[in-house]
């Protein structure tokens, strides 16, 4: 089964769901800074700011008719926190949503790795599929012959995971050790460099693993089991 390129308006949507979540993690920090040069007090300008995230998800609906998962499930963690602050009237309470955030998203990886969509594979599969590796395999034949490549994608969800609870537990440190103005331009930062960190020790992996090389045991393997193939039949591996 040969796999179609994507078409140069799929890129444009990847690149547009880029630039809305760059909108949705960058925007509250400037807003928040920007509330506070005008003497708003810590809770109002965190309530504020924490309204944006959801901009994508309106985009998203009104662009294309249709509702984001993963944008809804982020406005829904960042409402259940906005929601906790107001009723304890805690400002570090609600600074520390984006860990109440991690803990969800790590949450949502780990439930997922043993089922039959991983959420890494999700996520990497429209940026990477016939791009990488054997570029005319499927990636749902490679899925189906390969336990390796089932393995590989299950290690990663499960590495995107852990990662995020140890985020979590980063930012409520920061959150209750930092003042809070500080803390809420570290916890944007944090956002990048858990990112860039976990995309590297990722593609580490993988690239040790063999995704990239189409070469690699993790293709050969799926090979040998093609009917016909003369791995299948006892010839060379």
């Amino acid at each position: 089964m040969q796999v179609k390129k994507a078409e140069p308006k799929a890129r444009g949507r990847h690149r547009g769901a880029a630039i809305l979540m760059l909108v949705d993690f960058g925007l509250p920090i400037g807003l928040y800074y920007g509330l506070r040069a005008m003497d708003v007090d810590y809770l109002p300008s965190l309530l504020i700011s924490s309204l944006v995230p959801s901009t994508s998800m309106v985009v998203t609906l009104v662009r294309e008719r249709r509702l984001d998962s993963a944008g809804l499930f982020m406005t829904i963690v960042m409402l259940a926190g906005a929601g906790l602050s107001l009723i304890s009237g805690s400002t570090r309470l609600l600074l520390a949503k984006d860990a109440l955030l991690m803990v969800a998203v790590g949450g949502w990886f780990l439930v997922t790795a043993r089922g039959s969509q991983p959420l890494a594979l999700r996520f990497s599969r429209p940026l990477l599929e016939g791009r990488i590796g054997a570029r005319e395999e499927s990636w749902d034949d490679l899925w189906a012959r390969s336990p390796d490549f089932r393995r590989l994608w299950r290690v990663c969800t499960v590495a995107w995971g852990i990662g995020s609870l140890v985020d979590a537990v980063v930012r409520v440190v920061i959150v209750y050790t930092f003042p809070i103005d500080l803390a809420v331009g570290l916890g944007g930062v944090q956002y990048g460099i858990f990112t860039v960190l976990m995309l590297v020790i990722v593609n580490v992996y993988q690239m040790r693993a063999g995704l990239h090389d189409p070469r690699s045991a993790l293709y050969r393997q799926a090979a040998a089991d093609l009917p016909g193939s003369p791995l299948e039949v006892g010839g060379p591996k």
